[in-house]
């Protein structure tokens, strides 16, 4: 959204966070468009996009499907859909996983680009920022074995599974098996 605004594109952001879309109009002053990410405003947005990222995360779950087969009809020939959320499933109804030596293909006039992986495709890059991000928490589990997780809110919204039990609901919820508070399963 940075680089397309700071090209001068015509930008729109959809999400169901309010305070988000509050910091993306103070932040981008007006340079970007903000909506609540409904029905409508996504049917309208797709309809007059050049380009779509789709690029929506479910923990633990599927993502859902936010553009329908029945409105790539009424895009522009030559639009592109990117679909970020590929690896969760995609959030376009259209989306089926592509590679990096075969990325896109065409439904209804519409390209789709649906790499799965795409960090994949800078190494070294997508390495640098995931250390960046992740390299305290490494740090402070290192230190700290599971207690970490006690005194650490965002490491204990981290515990998929722990001795066998599923600790995030997202998760058992996707595999149908049955869920265990992270803290239940830590103190068993």
């Amino acid at each position: 959204a940075t680089v397309a605004a700071g090209m001068g594109a015509m930008v729109t952001a959809l999400d169901i966070n309010h305070d988000r879309l509050k910091a993306l109009d103070d932040r981008f002053s007006g340079r970007l468009q903000t909506r609540y990410c409904d029905t409508v405003n996504v049917r309208q947005a797709v309809y007059e996009a050049d380009l779509v990222i789709g690029a929506i995360l479910i923990p633990g779950g599927r993502s859902p499907w936010l553009v329908t087969r029945e409105m790539l009809p009424q895009m522009r020939t030559g639009s592109v859909i990117v679909d970020v959320a590929v690896d969760q499933g995609g959030c376009v109804e259209t989306t089926r996983p592509t590679t990096h030596s075969n990325p896109i293909f065409e439904v209804d006039g519409v390209l789709h680009y649906c790499v799965a992986n795409m960090p994949g495709a800078v190494p070294r890059t997508s390495t640098f920022a995931l250390n960046n991000q992740t390299a305290s928490y490494v740090a402070t589990l290192a230190d700290n074995g599971l207690a970490a997780l006690r005194n650490n809110q965002a490491l204990m919204n981290g515990l998929n599974t722990h001795r066998g039990q599923v600790t995030h609901p997202a998760v058992a919820e996707a595999f149908g098996l049955p869920y265990a508070s992270p803290l239940e399963a830590l103190v068993a």
